[in-house]
Formats: structure tokens, C-alpha cells, sequence
């Protein structure tokens, strides 16, 4: 019987296989991977450890004899189970950390079976390097148009109605699962790996036509833990932008729509406002925990947007954003998701999105 070897591919020529399989370990898997990849470890996380502890304690013969028996195991459960299905004619391509032994055995029975598994050279590890160097150049081929305003503003609002008029959007905060704030962490949504934030970035920049404007929100280098790439930062910075204003109760409404698990956890809140004590006082901070503690949401939101908010992001707009002084303003008339549809569809037939005078666009 004749061995039928996996052919290697590129990461260029990823985008020829829409099945992609990945044999790392559950935990590997779970901080990046290949978009649309599906997770078929060949080890798991504890099978992995155990192989490393034997080549660590024992022999490197002793890891891949103990190795190759898992390896083996896991695979004939794919093919009995998740793989059994699967046509003549399948060709996935299969990878691994660095495109060695996990992807090269899995793929190796599968075209001894018939199958047409390819195996990316370099595996993930080369991947992540295309993944860096597409974002060093691909955001300059964009133009942009940011969306900015105040905290409680609704900008994530607007580029929701943005995107359900069909405008192209890059949405930063969903993508990093944060709202870009001190009180910005989503409840029982953590935050992912900056790998997996910059691998969906780069999948979100290739869907889109850099023919035509995309608009993006005013954000700072660092969402919650994760960092925005520079070289998207240093297109942002450039763009031209829309400010979206809304007076102070409207604000305060709609905080308290988006905030609204931190009226059941105030202690959780209380944690979160602690610091700005280096800002502010102690004596400051804790005074608006009470006003929050006593539920008086309203005061509590408007002290903290007056003496905090406004004031810092002003400030980072100013010195950051270079054509914020020249941004045309939008004026929704409420904070209901049609009020910015409205705005959306303005902007989207026609309506400049810069002006030197800022003149403010009301759309009833």
C-alpha cells in the first residue's frame, strides 16, 4: 500500500478552504484561532501536559509512545463520530501550533482514507504572523469615518443603525466585549485574548470594500484589556468625524438603559469606582457611591459624566482626533433605536459628514 502524504499549503491560500480543522488543545484553540476553524484536538489540555511531563521527566520515546496512543484514540473517535458524514470529496485543511506532528497525523489518515486534507505549513504560528502584518497595512487602505460624542451619547447606538441601513461598520467594542470605559466590562462576557481580538479585527477589515467609507468609533488605544492596533489608530486619528450630541438627561437615560446590571450590583460598582480616587478624592468617590447605594441614579450619573467623563474624553478627543473640532454634528431627536436609524440614513444618503462650521444635522 502506497503512503499518500498530506500536500502543504500556505497561508496565502487559506481562503481556498472554507473547512478548516484545528488539532490544538481545547486551550489553544480557546485564546485564537483560524476564523471558522472548528476545534478537533487531537490532545487534550490534560493529555497534553501528561506528554509534556514524560518528555520533561522521562524520555522524549517515552512522550511519543504515550503520545501517538492518545493521538490515535482521539482520532478514530473524529472519524466515528464528527467526521463519519463527511463526502468523497472533502478536502479540509488541518493545522497545528507549528504545522509538525498533531496536524501532520491527523492528516495523514485522512488522505490514507481517501480524503483530501491539506496541512498549513507553519501552522497557527504562521498565521498569527500574517495576522500582525496585515494590520500594519491593511487599516491605511481605508477610509474612515469616525463616529464620536460624549459618554452615554449613543455612538454604539448609531453604528448599529449604521450597520442595519447597510453602511460599513467596524465595531470595536463588540469585537473586544467591552465599552471602552472604566465602568465598561460587559457582566458574565469576558474580555478575549488580544489574539483573537486582532485575528477578528482582520477577518472584519477583509469583508469589507475599502473602496467605500467605514465608520468606526472614537476609541482610545486600550478597550478594557486589549489594544487597538497603531497602525488603525493612526488612520482614526486622521479621519473625519461625526459627533453625535444629546442633551444631559437624554444622556442619563440612556445610561441607564446600557448600565443597567450595575443598579443590582452596587458593590460591583463601588470596586469599579475606587480608583478614580487618585482623580477625584476619596471623599468625592464615595459620595457618589452613596447617591448610588441610596438610588439616586440620576444625580449619581450626572456628577460623574460632569466631573469625569466629559472632561477626560474632551481632552483625549482634542489632543488625539484632528479633525474633531470640524466634525459634523447629528442631533437624534430621542435614544429609541429609530431616532438614529433616522440619523443612519441621512448619513448614508449623501449627507457631508465633515463641515468646517460643525453645523448640526436634525433630523426629525
Amino acid at each position: 500500500m502506497s503512503i499518500v502524504a498530506p500536500r502543504v499549503v500556505t497561508v496565502g491560500d487559506i481562503a481556498a478552504y472554507t473547512e478548516r480543522i484545528d488539532v490544538r488543545s481545547p486551550a489553544e484553540y480557546a485564546e485564537d484561532h483560524l476564523p471558522g476553524a472548528a476545534s478537533h484536538p487531537v490532545l487534550s489540555d490534560d493529555e497534553r501536559a501528561l506528554v509534556g511531563t514524560l518528555h520533561a521527566l522521562d524520555s522524549a520515546f517515552a512522550a511519543k509512545r504515550a503520545g501517538a496512543a492518545i493521538v490515535a484514540r482521539n482520532i478514530a473517535l473524529m472519524l466515528e463520530t464528527a467526521f463519519a458524514g463527511k463526502p468523497r470529496d472533502w478536502a479540509p485543511l488541518v493545522y497545528c501550533w507549528r504545522g509538525g506532528k498533531r496536524s501532520g497525523a491527523l492528516a495523514h489518515i485522512m488522505n490514507e482514507i481517501g480524503w483530501r486534507a491539506v496541512q498549513l505549513e507553519g501552522g497557527y504560528r504562521a498565521y498569527r504572523r500574517h495576522v500582525r502584518a496585515q494590520l500594519e497595512t491593511v487599516p491605511t487602505m481605508f477610509t474612515l469615518r469616525v463616529v464620536c460624542g460624549l459618554t452615554g451619547s449613543g455612538k454604539s447606538r448609531l453604528l448599529n443603525a449604521l450597520a442595519a441601513e447597510g453602511a460599513q461598520v467596524i465595531d470595536l467594542e463588540q469585537l473586544a466585549a467591552h465599552r471602552g470605559s472604566l465602568l465598561g466590562d460587559l457582566p458574565d462576557t469576558p474580555q478575549p485574548s488580544q489574539k483573537r481580538f486582532e485575528t477578528e479585527l482582520l477577518s472584519i477589515l477583509a469583508s469589507l470594500d475599502a473602496r467605500k467609507p467605514a465608520f468606526i468609533e472614537s476609541e482610545s488605544k486600550r478597550i478594557g484589556t486589549l489594544q487597538v492596533p497603531d497602525a488603525l489608530l493612526q488612520v482614526m486619528h486622521h479621519a473625519a468625524c461625526v459627533r453625535v450630541e444629546l442633551p444631559t438627561p437624554l444622556r442619563i437615560a440612556l445610561l441607564r438603559e446600557e448600565y443597567a446590571h450595575f443598579l443590582d450590583n452596587i458593590e460591583h460598582l463601588a470596586q469599579r469606582l475606587r480608583p478614580l480616587s487618585v482623580l477625584h478624592g476619596s471623599k468625592t468617590v464615595e459620595r457618589w457611591i452613596a447617591a448610588a447605594r441610596a438610588g439616586e441614579w440620576d444625580a449619581f450619573v450626572g456628577e460623574l459624566l460632569i466631573a469625569h467623563y466629559d472632561p477626560t474624553y474632551t481632552r483625549s478627543m482634542d489632543r488625539n482626533f484632528a479633525r474633531h473640532a470640524e466634525a459634523h454634528v447629528v442631533t437624534p431627536r430621542g435614544i429609541a433605536p429609530d431616532d438614529y436609524r433616522k440619523i443612519a440614513r441621512a448619513l448614508i444618503d449623501g449627507v457631508p459628514v465633515s463641515s468646517p462650521t460643525g453645523a448640526a444635522l436634525d433630523i426629525a
